[in-house]
C-alpha cells in the first residue's frame, strides 16, 4: 500500500502536479512514518511549492532517521537547497559540507558550497580574492532529472540569479513590531482568525507566516529578519483581534527594524536591565514625536490579560495547550485524526487512531462533506 502511494507520488511529481505529490507522500508517510526516502522525497516536491520552511523539516526528519548514505547525502542537499532560497547560507553550508562527506567528488555539493561562500562574504563586507568580476556570481540551484522509471535524480545547473520580483500591493493585516533585550515581540492585526487556519514557523532568520481562511486569498508573511533568533524558544498565540509572536533573540542586539537590510549592518548591543533599572525595552521608530513606551506597553498587557476567550477560541485554546504539552505519539494522533475525519474527530490515542483510518463524525442534524483540494 506505502508502495502505491509512492509510485503515485512520484509519477505525480514528474506531471509537476506537485501539491498532488505533497499530499500522496504524506498518505504514505502515515502509513510508514519511519520510511527516511519518503521525507526527502516529499522534501523535494516543498522546494517546487516553494514551501522551503516545511522543506527543511521533510530534510531534517530524513536525515534523523538515516536510512542509508544515499537518503542521507539526498536529504542534506534539499535541505541546503531550501536553506539558500530562504537565504541561509550558513545553514546551507553547514548541511553540504556533511553531505559531502557521505558522497566522493560530486560537483553538486562542490559548486554549491562556493555559492554559499559567495553569499556570506557578500552579507559580511567581505569579497575572497577570486572574485574580480563586477557581474554578480551565479546561483548553482538543484534541479531535477526525470529518469525512466518515474523517479527523480537530483542535478545542478549554473543559472545567473533571477532578481527579485517586488509588489507594491497593500496586505492585508497590518503588523507591528516591539523588543525586549531577550525577544522581539510580532503583532499582526487579524481579528476573528481561527487559530486552525494559522500556520507559523521559524528559521534561523526567517519567520514565515500564513493565514488561510476559506474563500479568501491566503495572507503570506514571510521577512528575512534582521537578526538571528532561536527557534525552539519562539512562541506564538492567537487571539481574537490578534496574532502574536515572540521571537527569542540569538544576540542581545538592538534590531534598528524588522526585516533585514544590506544599507544597516551595523547593530548595537543591547545593555541587559540591571536589578534596580526599570527594564524598560527600546523601540524603533521612525516618527520624531515622543511616544511613553512604558504606558503603551502596560496598556497592551492589560488588555492581553483581560481578553477572554469564549466559544470556539476558548476551545481552540484549550487544544493548543494539549497539543504543545503532548508527547509526539499524543501529537501524532491528535494530526492524523483530525485529518482523516475532517475536522469532526481529535483523538488522543495514537494506538487507537494508528491502526485504522478515522472516519468523520459530524455533529447531530449536520452532514459531513469531505474536503475538495
Amino acid at each position: 500500500m506505502v508502495l502505491d502511494f509512492e509510485k503515485k507520488a512520484k509519477e505525480a511529481f514528474v506531471d509537476d502536479n506537485f501539491e498532488l505529490a505533497v499530499d500522496l507522500y504524506t498518505q504514505a508517510i502515515d502509513m510508514d512514518p519511519n520510511n527516511a526516502d519518503l521525507y526527502a522525497d516529499r522534501a523535494q516536491a516543498n522546494i517546487k511549492l516553494k514551501n522551503y520552511t516545511e522543506a527543511i523539516a521533510d530534510a531534517n526528519k530524513a536525515i534523523e532517521l538515516d536510512s542509508s548514505t544515499a537518503t542521507m547525502a539526498k536529504a542534506y542537499l534539499r535541505k541546503a537547497t531550501a536553506c539558500m532560497k530562504l537565504e541561509e547560507y550558513q545553514t546551507a553550508k553547514a548541511a553540504l559540507e556533511a553531505g559531502a562527506s557521505l558522497v566522493a567528488d560530486d560537483p553538486r555539493f562542490t559548486s554549491m558550497i562556493k555559492e554559499c561562500n559567495d553569499r556570506i562574504a557578500e552579507e559580511t563586507g567581505y569579497m575572497p580574492e577570486h572574485s574580480t568580476e563586477s557581474t554578480p556570481p551565479s546561483v548553482v540551484t538543484p534541479v531535477e532529472a526525470h529518469l525512466s522509471d518515474g523517479s527523480v535524480e537530483d542535478s545542478a545547473l549554473s543559472q545567473k540569479s533571477e532578481p527579485t520580483s517586488v509588489t507594491s500591493a497593500k496586505p492585508k493585516y497590518r503588523h507591528e513590531f516591539y523588543q525586549k533585550p531577550e525577544e522581539v515581540v510580532v503583532t499582526i492585526f487579524a481579528k476573528g482568525i481561527p487559530s486552525e487556519n494559522v500556520a507559523i514557523d521559524f528559521g534561523e532568520q526567517i519567520l514565515s507566516v500564513t493565514i488561510d481562511v476559506p474563500g479568501e486569498d491566503p495572507y503570506h508573511f514571510q521577512p528575512r529578519l534582521f537578526g538571528k533568533i532561536i527557534p525552539e524558544k519562539c512562541i506564538y498565540v492567537v487571539l481574537s483581534t490578534k496574532v502574536e509572536i515572540r521571537l527569542a533573540k540569538a544576540e542581545a542586539i538592538n534590531w534598528t527594524s524588522l526585516e533585514f537590510s544590506r544599507k544597516n549592518l551595523i547593530i548595537q548591543k543591547v545593555n541587559a536591565p540591571s536589578g534596580t533599572g526599570s527594564g524598560r525595552p527600546t523601540y524603533p521608530s521612525s516618527k520624531p514625536k515622543t511616544v511613553d513606551w512604558d504606558k503603551l506597553e502596560a496598556e497592551v498587557k492589560k488588555e492581553e490579560k483581560e481578553e477572554k476567550l469564549e466559544g470556539d477560541a476558548a476551545l481552540n485554546r484549550l487544544f493548543q495547550d494539549i497539543y504543545k504539552d503532548a508527547d509526539e505519539d499524543t501529537q501524532r494522533a491528535m494530526r492524523k485524526s483530525f485529518v482523516e475525519s475532517h475536522g469532526t474527530v481529535l483523538s488522543t490515542n495514537w494506538k487507537e487512531v494508528g491502526a485504522k483510518k478515522v472516519e468523520g463524525s459530524p455533529p447531530d442534524g449536520m452532514e459531513l462533506k469531505k474536503w475538495e483540494y
